[in-house]
């Protein structure tokens, strides 16, 4: 199948996409900060470039959009109906730099979260960041 937009339209949806400052990140970084913890954002002297990074507790924050890293069994990630095979292979090489980062850190003697957009919705948030408060002290 063909895109539907055109060439230009298509160009412009992508370069309004964040990769830095997302709301998900915001609100790891705005819990965090009120808890006491104190962190540096995209270091880029790190694999992979965490998006937080807890150097007192040696601990790197990845926060995932669904769609993006591919989540498996989630909602928020389906795969588009066009030019699926394209995106199978973007998706499936973003998963590989992922994993690649985290077993880099891991080797560096660094812990690595992942924490995923879906985890951050209304119903599940307040239980996955007082996890990530448990899983850091």
């Amino acid at each position: 199948m063909t895109d539907t937009h055109s060439k230009e339209t298509r160009s412009y949806n992508m370069s309004r996409i964040k990769g830095k400052d997302t709301k998900p990140e915001l609100v790891v970084r705005k819990f965090l900060f009120a808890n006491g913890f104190r962190y540096r954002l995209h270091a880029k002297n790190l694999p992979g470039k965490p998006d937080i990074v807890l150097p007192k507790y040696k601990t790197a924050i990845f926060v995932n959009g669904c769609f993006w890293h591919g989540h498996q069994n989630c909602s928020y990630f389906v795969l588009p109906k066009t030019r699926t095979e394209w995106w199978l292979q973007k998706i499936t090489n973003t998963q590989n730099r992922d994993q690649k980062a985290k077993t880099e850190l891991q080797s560096l003697g660094w812990r690595t979260i992942t924490i995923w957009e879906c985890e951050l919705k209304p119903k599940r948030v307040e239980e996955r960041l007082n996890t990530l408060i448990n899983s850091l002290l």
